[in-house]
């Protein structure tokens, strides 16, 4: 094999490769040799099938195997022997090949810049940790006996109040119209919440089991049938039941009906779910900080294809007008991004960062865990999809060098209430959304106390 530079231009060289006529044949010679053990033709015992026959009725199959195996061979020893670190895929292309002939074609490869890292200790950056109040605690646990009140009948001549429960059977039109979907049966509302249909709650207060009520609302405008969102419906509702809440008795055995061994052992349970929402948040601030700072820790050229291949990704879903507005934006916002993985990965390979299946298994079952009811469809989902697993291998990767950066970096820590913790949250949301668009990323949500725990369900500890 003969390697040539053809030429070179920054981390972009073509070589030319040649592969001698000796070297295929014996290639050749080899596959049939294989080929004469397991092909079976009428006329002649299994294995005694001569290599002429062979070569004469699968001759061209055979040279196309052999030729595609060499390119590989080649291509790869090509790569060994030059200790190149390839940013993509190489492009092959033939220039001379046909049987009885040397072998010629070109290889263009990218490779991957030499980055020049400094020192991981002079990244500086804000950790935080979160206090949670016990008045704090407490409210979140009203919320959750809020939530797993049990309900009985009210009385007939009791009218329905803000927070009943009411059960109803109702059919609407628009414009006197029926229209798909119109009816329903024992639908169950809590009134107060307004979680049915906007504004129609209230029209229910003051009304009387066995008794019929009308309620007027404009159907809403993610409503399934297009041409009614918005429109005004009329809804004829006859009232089969109203119940009254009976508030829990927080105590001990309410305590164990949530998985917790008593009561204190819940507000523990509690305190730390309410601590690890905002600290979550606020570790994927400092990690964003992170992440932005790496973009000025080193200069270095990037991989053109590697901006085009990150600024079609950041496209997807753009019309051709859009892509074109947002052409110039999406490039130096696919330059930043490449750079920084460019960064990130060679900070994992100089410490020699490894993601191990276990690991990978680990964080699959951290997800079942949260999601027990699709544990079948998570299992099979990765499974199914390499693509989905290479993607978790490298989240995983980053996360483990975000945590070297982070053992090693200067950081001020700072000890946060949950007012003082949503405060930096919602700053952070704030300049989120004014870059949202340019950067395709939905903004850092807060994850403050809006989760409820749902009847009967058990507490994670």
């Amino acid at each position: 094999m003969k390697i040539t530079v053809d030429s070179k231009k920054g981390l972009i060289t073509k070589f030319q490769i040649k592969v001698e006529k000796k070297f295929i044949d014996e290639k050749m010679l080899n596959k049939i040799e294989d080929l004469k053990k397991t092909v079976n033709l009428k006329g002649f015992r299994p294995g005694k099938v001569p290599g002429e026959v062979l070569k004469r009725q699968f001759g061209k199959a055979i040279y196309g195997e052999v030729i595609d195996s060499i390119l590989k061979e080649t291509s790869s020893k090509t790569i060994e022997e030059k200790k190149i670190r390839l940013a993509t895929q190489p492009k092959i292309e033939l220039k001379t090949f046909s049987e009885g002939k040397d072998l010629e074609y070109s290889m263009e490869i990218t490779e991957l810049p030499k980055i020049n890292i400094k020192k991981i200790e002079d990244i500086k950056y804000k950790g935080y940790d979160v206090e949670v109040s016990k008045e704090e605690t407490e409210k979140r646990l009203d919320q959750i006996s809020k939530n797993q009140n049990n309900f009985e009948d009210k009385k007939d001549n009791e009218t329905a109040q803000k927070g009943d429960m009411v059960i109803f059977d109702y059919k609407a039109t628009v414009d006197k119209k029926d229209f798909e979907g119109n009816s329903g049966k024992n639908i169950q509302i809590i009134l107060g919440r307004d979680l049915f249909i906007k504004g129609f709650d209230n029209q229910l207060i003051n009304c009387k089991k066995n008794s019929e009520k009308k309620a007027l609302v404009n159907l809403p405008e993610n409503f399934p049938k297009k041409e009614l969102a918005n429109q005004k419906a009329e809804f004829y509702c006859k009232i089969i039941n109203i119940k009254k809440a009976i508030p829990v008795v927080v105590n001990d055995e309410f305590a164990k009906t949530l998985g917790a061994k008593d009561l204190n052992d819940l507000k523990d349970i509690i305190k730390k779910q309410i601590k690890n929402e905002y600290k979550n948040t606020l570790d994927q601030i400092t990690n964003s900080h992170i992440l932005k700072s790496l973009e000025d820790f080193s200069n270095f050229e990037i991989p053109e294809n590697l901006i085009n291949q990150e600024s079609e990704l950041i496209s997807q879903g753009l019309n051709e007008e859009e892509k074109k507005k947002e052409k110039n934006k999406n490039i130096l916002l696919a330059k930043k991004r490449v750079k920084v993985g460019l960064i990130l990965n060679e900070i994992g390979e100089q410490h020699n960062l490894k993601v191990t299946e276990e690991e990978i298994k680990k964080e699959i079952e951290k997800q079942i865990r949260s999601m027990p009811q699709q544990s079948k469809q998570l299992i099979e989902y990765y499974q199914k999809n390499p693509s989905a697993a290479a993607h978790l291998r490298g989240r995983i990767y980053e996360e483990k060098i975000l945590n070297l950066i982070k053992s090693k970096a200067k950081s001020t820590n700072s000890i946060l209430n949950t007012k003082e913790a949503e405060k930096i949250i919602l700053e952070e949301n704030k300049k989120s959304l004014l870059t949202e668009k340019d950067n395709k990323k939905p903004s850092i949500s807060s994850k403050s106390s809006k989760k409820n725990i749902k009847k009967k369900k058990k507490i994670n500890k």
